[in-house]
């Protein structure tokens, strides 16, 4: 992500860090979260360029009101969830997140024009992104 924050000037790329995949993100604040990024993963000082966010939840009972909206508008990029163990919220919906990393991008109007599946790679993104670049909304 930090490759696209920088290859668009007139593009933001913006993070939600979320604990409810495999408990993958236990920092209690942005200062413990950022010290996970630099010295665990992916380490070896690490720092992302982009705006992370207070963490948050993306699903369940206690969801943002943010993914409610954006999962409303793109369907899932998977038909199947990841075994039940490794999910830490309750009453699934078929428009969940899947895991961590999964993305959305937004149009300039703020509607969701796409979402990815948690495996694309940020270079696969980079034709849609130029294609709304260069669309007025």
């Amino acid at each position: 992500m930090n490759a696209l924050q920088e290859t668009y000037t007139n593009f933001s790329v913006i993070g939600f860090p979320c604990n409810q995949f495999w408990k993958q993100e236990p920092g209690a604040n942005g200062t413990e979260i950022l010290n996970g990024i630099k010295h665990v993963r992916p380490g070896g000082g690490f720092l992302p360029n982009f705006v992370l966010f207070k963490k948050i939840e993306v699903n369940g009972d206690n969801e943002h009101p943010l993914y409610t909206y954006l999962k409303s508008s793109c369907p899932p990029t998977r038909n199947y969830f990841s075994s039940s163990e490794k999910l830490f919220y309750e009453t699934l919906n078929n428009n969940d997140i899947r895991w961590n990393w999964e993305k959305f991008l937004i149009t300039k109007s703020g509607k969701p024009y796409m979402r990815y599946d948690p495996g694309t790679r940020p270079s696969e993104i980079k034709g849609d992104i130029e294609f709304l670049l260069m669309q007025d909304y």
